[in-house]
């Protein structure tokens, strides 16, 4: 069974990492803040973190595969935290860097990459059909449901922005139109 870590486990993406990762066999810990556990938790997360009191770099687990969705952690912790030859996907955007507009760690784990044991990267999302096949009957079947934390209507999108810059979502924010 694969260890898997994500960090940002509560968020609307994370919240599907958590899910798919369950319905594929993996044994998994999230990685949130206190208000958030239970949900994590909910969604079939084997073990919680909450990062405002526990370090996921300080213990002995070693991941097969992080996934780092919301997080700031050097490569060098994170690479620490996995097997040997484990995988580092590193997600979105980190807050605008003044000349890598916040992309400076996943290009730095792309160019390091060659160079160790373990693979280090980043992800774009390519759909093919196959694909959704899969996630068409992880969905009927129940394993994969979005999580949604609030709805707002097409009038209140300043506030629904607002809402999710404060990082207090729990899944997905939904604009009604």
């Amino acid at each position: 069974m694969k260890e898997v870590l994500v960090i940002g486990a509560s968020g609307g993406v994370g919240t599907f990492a958590v899910q798919l990762a369950k319905a594929f066999g993996a044994h998994l810990t999230g990685v949130c803040s206190i208000t958030k556990v239970d949900m994590v938790r909910s969604i079939g997360a084997d073990h919680v973190i909450d990062y405002t009191r526990e370090d996921f770099a300080e213990g002995e687990q070693r991941y097969d595969l992080i996934l780092d969705i919301g997080g700031n952690s050097s490569l060098s912790r994170l690479r620490r935290t996995l097997t040997p030859e484990g995988t580092l996907v590193i997600t979105g955007g980190e807050g605008g860097g003044r000349w890598l507009g916040g992309t400076n760690r996943q290009l730095r784990a792309l160019m390091l990459s060659p160079f160790v044991g373990q693979k280090l990267g980043t992800f774009v999302s390519k759909e093919n059909h196959e694909d959704m096949i899969v996630l068409k009957e992880l969905i009927e079947s129940g394993k994969v449901a979005p999580v949604i934390d609030r709805t707002y209507s097409l009038a209140e999108v300043p506030e629904a922005i607002w809402y999710l810059q404060e990082g207090h979502a729990r899944g997905k924010v939904v604009i009604t139109v």
